[in-house]
């Protein structure tokens, strides 16, 4: 990421919890680094970041449990195929049973309208 693409008004913003690895030190360096936004949700509320934690949950149990890694490689491998597949080509029932890629190509193309997120 480059810190040139945003200007100060519309910085990337990182919605987190509060573990370790996000209260670091050498974290907030980064995220100042990159002029980015982390913002914790409150202890206890994993309702607050849910699009992410229905992503790990469903990244644990259709990748993680379905594989035994034989190295970081391995791993790497494995997981970065299940992110390609999980963004162009799984249906996702909240997003008219397409692909995120495909939403997004609809959306461009006026096919479908952007579905409202609640906050």
């Amino acid at each position: 990421m480059k810190r040139q693409l945003f200007g100060k008004a519309n910085r990337p913003v990182m919605r987190s919890d509060n573990g370790p690895q996000f209260i670091s030190h050498r974290f907030a360096e980064t995220c100042e680094q990159f002029e980015m936004i982390h913002e914790r949700i409150p202890p206890k509320t994993p309702n607050k970041n849910a699009h992410i934690e229905s992503f790990h949950a469903i990244l644990e149990s259709e990748c993680y449990q379905r594989h035994e890694f034989e190295s970081y490689q391995h791993a790497y491998e494995i997981v970065v195929g299940f992110i390609y597949n999980y963004n162009h080509e799984r249906m996702h029932s909240s997003i008219y049973d397409m692909s995120p890629y495909e939403y997004i190509d609809a959306i461009k193309l006026g096919i479908t309208k952007p579905k409202e997120i609640k906050v």
